[in-house]
């Protein structure tokens, strides 16, 4: 079941863990992905989905920023990720440097 953070319910309803050190890499995204994304068995980040990611992110010049919301889109809607779901596809990714 699909709860939503505009829920009244939202704050009763979301999982949380707290970290004692600062997260230097952050994903959010959609149940559109979660099977991609996840290690469905452990619910763990399925890291060969996210490393090329993070790589990306971490060696992207100021002057590539601007392309990388273009290439996500790209693929997000490619066919290897539509053969996988037909849900939406919504992916944030961030990196500390």
């Amino acid at each position: 079941m699909t709860s939503f953070i505009t829920d009244e319910n939202a704050v009763e309803v979301l999982l949380t863990k707290a970290y004692v050190n600062q997260a230097t890499l952050a994903a959010v995204f959609s149940d559109g992905i979660q099977r991609i994304a996840l290690n469905m068995a452990t619910n763990t980040p399925h890291e060969p989905f996210f490393a090329p990611f993070f790589k990306t992110l971490k060696s992207t010049t100021d002057e590539q920023e601007d392309q990388l919301q273009g290439l996500l889109a790209k693929f997000l809607a490619s066919p290897q990720v539509n053969e996988r779901t037909d849900d939406d596809k919504t992916l944030a990714l961030a990196v500390r440097l």
